[in-house]
């Protein structure tokens, strides 16, 4: 039972940043998912899969990991790259692509 503990990316669908600073801590899969033979549904029988949790900090994730005696594996934040770039620039004589309608 090993759980991984890191900061979820911002949702492609959305502008705003909202889930992206919280820590989630969620347990690797133990069994493999099958597949219903009638339907053709993925199922499994591992119930901590679902199970997703929380935090404000990553120091409370693994405080509460350490706590219930979890084995626990931190993955690095990501961060957000924002290119430095005017809109101007966009309208360029020298561009590497032509700009035309």
């Amino acid at each position: 039972m090993v759980a991984r503990i890191y900061s979820p990316a911002k949702t492609a669908t959305q502008s705003g940043r909202g889930k992206s600073q919280d820590w989630v801590l969620e347990f690797e899969p133990e069994k493999a998912r099958s597949i219903e033979p009638l339907m053709g549904y993925t199922s499994s029988s591992d119930m901590k899969q679902q199970v997703k949790l929380r935090f404000e900090t990553k120091d409370a994730a693994i405080a509460y990991a350490k706590r219930n005696g979890i084995a626990y594996r931190v993955e690095a934040e990501r961060t957000r790259r924002i290119p430095k770039i005017a809109y101007s620039d966009n309208f360029r004589y020298d561009r590497y692509m032509p700009w035309t309608h």
